[in-house]
């Protein structure tokens, strides 16, 4: 705008200077005049020729600035899409409604009618050692999922929030045969306010955001750290600090039904560290607990300790991202795998001794398009039983395979396909695996 400024004051001059002092001209101010005429049609050209450049440049910028903001909303919405939304004050009612049509064959036995091994995969139910058996059909819509959020903003700026979840899976009341009627249960109750949170809801040591994306409801089920209970958990950064509900699961001395005891005096204790950046994430969490048992009918009354770390993330990969989770311990127990193994089995003389173990999956998620994409996903646990004092019943080791087919072809609806190999044996060498082939629908709102 300077230069433009410029310019006119120049042809104001010169249109000026062009104006002679009498009305008579001779030759020389005639020539004079047409060299000005001249200079003044070139000062026009270049205005306007100015004037054309400024235009171009102002449709540039609004060009530019559209753009931005277009990508900005775009990347907005795609966080928003790995986060839960934040409402505002009031009352949120959501979900999803999922059936599953699954088709499942056994070598090594049948799970029975009503396990819920027939409604996901869990390990400690596979058979094994038993006769090759036809192929089962069961569907369920069990997974079916409805919360309730609740979250008010209070006079000091802080913010009150309640979350409570239910399904209907690992419950009784239905029946196959008229209603399929079963009962909801409770996954999520808990409050929250300034970085604490007390309730039940997801374990600590456990990383929700590394878990692999599955139509089975946990997927790689050994080599997962998986586990709901009631805590108090405090958040500040990257930390989390929590003492959560104790309990331990023991095998009696040489083999046996699981003894599910409730005699710690002591809280779990559980420490967790996340780092973030564009490379994905990364949390390491740290386990110490007491595992107890007491029986005073057969002179039982014993402690062992407990600890266990377990690493974890997700890293994108393009379009793609990459999901593990690698854990290890002493009387792990029911943190890992879906209780595979028992936290401790008891000695010849009544004490408590931990059982360790080591697990852990990868996943890979691809991308096929907007509507289209697949997993591929590992899994093992491998358990260090003393077969002197467990006996040779219990599992040494568990392997999965798991390999899905989404689409997606209308906001939060997906219709799939997956695929599960699983393998369990025992330490006396007894063996079985699966075969499963899942169809699955689910609408989330």
């Amino acid at each position: 705008m300077i230069r433009s400024r410029s310019k006119k004051a120049t042809l104001v001059a010169a249109i000026l200077a062009c104006l002679p002092a009498t009305a008579v001209a001779d030759g020389s101010e005639l020539d004079a005049l047409r060299d000005r005429v001249v200079q003044l049609e070139s000062l026009v050209r270049d205005l306007v020729a100015d004037r054309e450049q400024t235009r171009a440049e102002l449709r540039r910028v609004e060009h530019e600035s559209a753009a931005a903001l277009d990508e900005r909303i775009a990347r907005t919405v795609a966080e928003l899409r790995e986060v839960e939304p934040e409402t505002g004050d009031g009352i949120t009612f959501g979900g999803y409604l999922k059936s599953d049509f699954i088709l499942s064959d056994y070598s090594g036995g049948q799970i029975p009618s009503g396990s819920i091994g027939r409604d996901f995969y869990v390990p400690g139910t596979l058979p094994v050692g038993g006769a090759d058996e036809d192929v089962h059909a069961d569907f369920h819509a069990r997974e079916t999922r409805l919360f309730l959020k609740a979250q008010k903003t209070l006079e000091n700026g802080s913010t009150l929030g309640a979350y409570v979840e239910g399904d209907f899976l690992v419950t009784g009341g239905g029946n196959e045969r008229v209603s399929n009627s079963y009962s909801p249960r409770m996954r999520h109750a808990f409050v929250s306010y300034e970085g604490w949170l007390a309730g039940q809801t997801w374990t600590t040591f456990q990383n929700v955001g590394a878990l692999a994306e599955n139509l089975d409801f946990v997927g790689p089920a050994e080599g997962t750290v998986f586990g709901r209970q009631v805590m108090v958990r405090y958040t500040g950064g990257p930390w989390q600090f929590a003492i959560e509900n104790p309990e331990t699961t023991v095998t009696p001395f040489g083999g046996g039904a699981r003894i599910a005891s409730d005699d710690g005096n002591l809280p779990d204790f559980v420490a967790r560290y996340e780092a973030r950046g564009d490379w994905g994430n990364f949390v390491v969490t740290g386990l110490l607990r007491q595992l107890a048992y007491e029986d005073p009918a057969l002179g039982i009354d014993d402690t062992e300790t407990s600890i266990g770390l377990s690493l974890s993330g997700k890293m994108p990969v393009g379009r793609d991202d990459f999901r593990w989770m690698l854990t290890a311990g002493q009387g792990l127990g029911r943190y890992v795998g879906l209780n595979t193994a028992n936290g401790a089995v008891l000695t010849e003389t009544g004490e408590l001794e931990a059982i360790d173990s080591i697990s852990g999956f990868a996943s890979y998620r691809h991308l096929w398009s907007d509507q289209w994409r697949s997993n591929a996903t590992l899994s093992f646990i491998d358990v260090d039983n003393d077969i002197a004092l467990t006996g040779a019943g219990v599992t040494a080791e568990a392997r999965s395979l798991h390999l899905n087919l989404i689409y997606n072809p209308l906001p939060g609806f997906d219709l799939g396909v997956e695929y599960i190999y699983a393998e369990r044996e025992l330490e006396s060498g007894a063996d079985g695996d699966m075969n499963r082939l899942q169809f699955s629908t689910r609408f989330a709102f």
